[in-house]
């Protein structure tokens, strides 16, 4: 049976040009980035190489970029680094109550030793509520952390006039952008982000490897104690292949970045005018306007998730009812829970995400066994 994948915001597969330039330093490539022999030097330069394309893709500058295992492990690297380094000045953080886990679970933490945080609500559509934030500034506020796209419902967040607030009240900004990178265009030097995060392998690079950008001149504690690896903030032999494959993923999707957002928007829009059009009784969860561009989040009345998933799975289909990072969670969805879906309705949520070997025809099989499973279990 063909596999036809429509879970891109769980993970995407690995370019044929990105593990063609990672297969080097798999075999002959060997060296360990701290030795000072050729192939140590080789494996250096491959790693310098592969940050300034990470750079180039975000639009910062090479020395502002930190490799990392992960998109979680960026946000709980810059997330508790910054209260560290600053809980003198204060000990207040601002996130949204729509964040990842990376997110969530970090402050709440934080909390659990002595840290503030308040979680600021969002409308309808997922869009944060930029009042509620600006009113939960306090004269210890030290961070605000707020992603930069939804990855359940795929709702673009006003990111420019959150950072134009953090400005105006000398706040570090943090945006957890693993689902944003790679889809739509950032620049965090013209947005005013402080710090971001993002993963390899939501751009086609492998698993186990992210990018943490921190502006140069914020200050932060280290992650990770040992060797002196990415200035001194992340201890531990780098992951060389890996990170030259998330910078060959990284300069691939600016090459690509504007045809693919069109080609992911397309199909996007075809498939929701399908199911609005053939199925009655569905919702589309998020922002219609402010979204992704391959991201669809829709709620069926009267058929949980879990069975569509599983009735899609057995004729070949890969989608997701919510984040991959909880999926072995039974309770509802924190995410449509806060944008006022009832725990019902949450329950019975299918998210569908696209990439670049998606097809019309692809979206037409989706939808001709929606309409046949959503029927069934409805009669």
């Amino acid at each position: 049976m063909k596999i036809r994948y429509f879970d891109h915001a769980a993970t995407t597969p690995i370019k044929t040009e990105v593990l063609e330039e990672m297969m080097p330093y798999l075999r002959q490539e060997y060296g360990n980035p701290s030795s000072l022999y050729s192939i140590g030097r080789g494996a250096k330069k491959a790693i310098e190489e592969a940050r300034k394309k990470v750079a180039n893709l975000i639009h910062c500058n090479p020395n502002e970029i930190y490799f990392t295992g992960c998109g979680s492990e960026s946000d709980n690297m810059i997330i508790k680094g910054i209260a560290y380094a600053n809980q003198r000045k204060g000990k207040h953080i601002i996130t949204s109550k729509i964040e990842h886990p990376a997110v969530l679970h970090t402050c709440q933490m934080l909390q659990k030793i002595g840290f503030d945080v308040t979680y600021v609500g969002v409308n309808q559509e997922g869009i944060i509520n930029l009042e509620e934030l600006r009113n939960s500034i306090r004269n210890d506020t030290i961070l605000i952390t707020v992603m930069f796209a939804n990855n359940e419902i795929g709702t673009i967040q006003p990111i420019e006039m959150i950072a134009k607030i953090a400005r105006m009240y000398h706040i570090i900004f943090h945006t957890d952008a693993v689902q944003a990178c790679g889809n739509i265009p950032i620049d965090v030097k013209k947005m005013g982000i402080d710090a971001l995060s993002l993963s390899g392998h939501k751009i086609y690079a492998p698993k186990g490897v992210g990018a943490l950008y921190v502006r140069q001149g914020i200050e932060f504690e280290k992650f990770m104690d040992g060797g002196h690896q990415e200035k001194n903030k992340r201890a531990g032999t780098e992951n060389v292949a890996s990170i030259v494959g998330l910078g060959k993923a990284a300069e691939l999707a600016q090459i690509n970045l504007e045809n693919y957002e069109k080609y992911l928007m397309q199909l996007r829009n075809y498939f929701i005018s399908q199911v609005q059009e053939k199925i009655q009784g569905v919702k589309l969860n998020g922002s219609i306007n402010n979204r992704l561009p391959g991201n669809a989040n829709f709620s069926f009345q009267g058929v949980e998730g879990e069975t569509l998933l599983l009735n899609l799975d057995a004729k070949g289909i890969c989608a997701s009812s919510g984040s991959a990072c909880t999926s072995g969670s039974s309770n509802p969805s924190h995410v449509l829970s806060a944008i006022g879906l009832s725990p019902e309705l949450a329950h019975n949520s299918l998210r569908v995400t696209f990439g670049e070997d998606n097809t019309k025809e692809d979206v037409d099989y989706l939808v001709e066994n929606l309409c046949e499973i959503v029927q069934k279990f409805r009669s």
